[in-house]
């Protein structure tokens, strides 16, 4: 099914694409805004517009926030199109995506990508066992259908993320048995030295530290600097138990729920399929696509705004996605030719915690780069040793890694392996990150039928 062209179409409906949308809908332009989800929201505002009160005091201000934005896409009639998989996209702007069972491209001006983030994967042994689930599963779960676990549960990881989901699982008067962080505690050095920016970012720091006091206040039993950290079950029918080493003493902690996390990358299948340029960011370890200042990527008409081109959070993202929608409207001749340096300011201001943030929350190369019996490879069941026994026969590259093993060619579609095949080879061989490169992405992004592709 064919629809006319569209000035905008944009992918993703959460702070970034919302926003984006409101503001080019705003200047006159035709806007289409495609999503997976029954509503808008995205995952960080998953369920905003549906969503009771006792809800929203469990998940707290930062995501009542949300509300606002999502009543104004509506009140400004972007035309939304829920319960959509974009499955391609071209780069001369032709969207195909599945709706309602039917197969529908459509042409656009502008691009719009704002497909968020996702968890960083975190290799350990025993994290393919039944009850090893992520955190923001555990959150998604929370928000959707405000179900929390009936057992005991254990956190482990680092990251802001882990410390909201603790606090938000307290208030809905679920247990925590332990939570394991696999950072050292507050580097007070890298405070210091990052002062000016902490002192800009304030406002971040006081939520921080307003989560740590919340998690303490509930007596949860708090391990810092953890490593070696595998989760137990025998037969591998279902996790058993979480053993670990603190300061050179080995604990065990029974439990049969572990949710997993170590931050979050961004989510640019997307833009890899199209084949725009991106870097390899040290700092947050991982890709992120090449843009302008406005967001467009090095395909012209195609932008990219929010976590997806490089994490910032909701805040940011949001001011990323009016600054696009802007931007699609000025390149258009519907805009007023803003100059988006007031929303860039704003940009910059929020993002002045980062880079403690980064070196503070930074994965330990341990849990990114895992042992060889680990398994890398979720979907085909590829280890880390056999990435390694590869490389050692001359493999090169992620892209090599599918001849020879499969690995990144299952239902993720390299989503949940990726980030560790290239760091696994980078390791093996010696090379940089940026020179071993990622897997190739190719359509289609989602699954399909072949009846659906024929459709086509």
């Amino acid at each position: 099914m064919s629809d006319s062209i569209r000035d905008l179409i944009v992918i993703g409906a959460g702070p970034a694409g919302m926003a984006a949308a409101l503001a080019a809908r705003r200047r006159g332009l035709d806007v289409l805004l495609l999503d997976e989800q029954p509503d808008v929201g995205g995952q960080i505002y998953r369920s905003i517009t549906t969503t009771d009160a006792q809800r929203q005091r469990i998940l707290g201000p930062d995501y009542s926030h949300g509300e606002t934005l999502a009543q104004a896409v509506k009140a400004a009639g972007v035309e939304h199109w829920p319960g959509t998989a974009v499955w391609q996209v071209d780069t001369d702007k032709t969207v195909h995506a599945l709706r309602g069972g039917a197969n529908h491209h459509i042409a656009a001006k502008a691009l719009v990508i704002a497909t968020g983030a996702m968890e960083r994967p975190f290799p350990v042994p025993g994290w393919t066992l039944p009850g090893v689930m992520t955190a923001g599963a555990g959150q998604i779960l929370l928000k959707n259908a405000a179900l929390v676990p009936s057992a005991p549960v254990v956190l482990a990881g680092c990251g802001p993320l882990l410390y909201l989901l603790a606090a938000q699982y307290l208030r809905a008067g679920v247990k925590i048995q332990a939570i394991l962080d696999t950072a050292d505690g507050t580097d007070w050095r890298l405070a210091i030295r990052h002062a000016t920016a902490l002192l800009a970012g304030w406002g971040y720091v006081r939520k921080g530290l307003g989560l740590l006091r919340e998690i303490k206040a509930a007596g949860v039993p708090f391990h810092q600097g953890v490593e070696q950290l595998r989760i137990e079950g025998a037969g591998a029918d279902a996790a058993e138990a979480v053993a670990f080493t603190r300061r050179g003493q080995a604990h065990r902690i029974a439990c049969g729920l572990v949710l997993l996390h170590q931050g979050v990358v961004p989510n640019n299948q997307v833009t890899w399929s199209l084949r725009a340029r991106h870097h390899w960011d040290d700092k947050q370890l991982s890709w992120v696509p090449t843009c302008d200042d406005w967001g467009q990527t090095s395909l012209p008409g195609i932008y990219v705004a929010g976590d997806g081109a490089g994490i910032g959070g909701a805040l940011v993202a949001e001011l990323q996605g009016e600054l696009a929608g802007i931007a699609v409207a000025n390149a258009l001749g519907q805009g007023t030719c803003q100059d988006g340096e007031a929303q860039r300011a704003r940009i910059r201001q929020h993002l002045a915690i980062r880079p403690f943030l980064n070196q503070q929350y930074r994965p330990r190369d341990a849990f990114r780069i895992p042992a060889d019996e680990v398994i890398v490879c979720r979907c085909e069941e590829v280890t880390a040793g056999s990435i390694r026994a590869q490389v050692a026969l001359g493999c090169s590259g992620p892209n090599q890694t599918k001849s020879f093993s499969r690995c990144g060619m299952g239902p993720c579609q390299g989503r949940q392996c990726g980030l560790t095949v290239t760091e696994v080879i980078a390791q093996a061989t010696g090379l940089p990150p940026s020179d071993v490169g990622y897997y190739r992405i190719r359509p289609p992004l989602k699954s399909l039928t072949l009846a659906q592709l024929a459709s086509e």
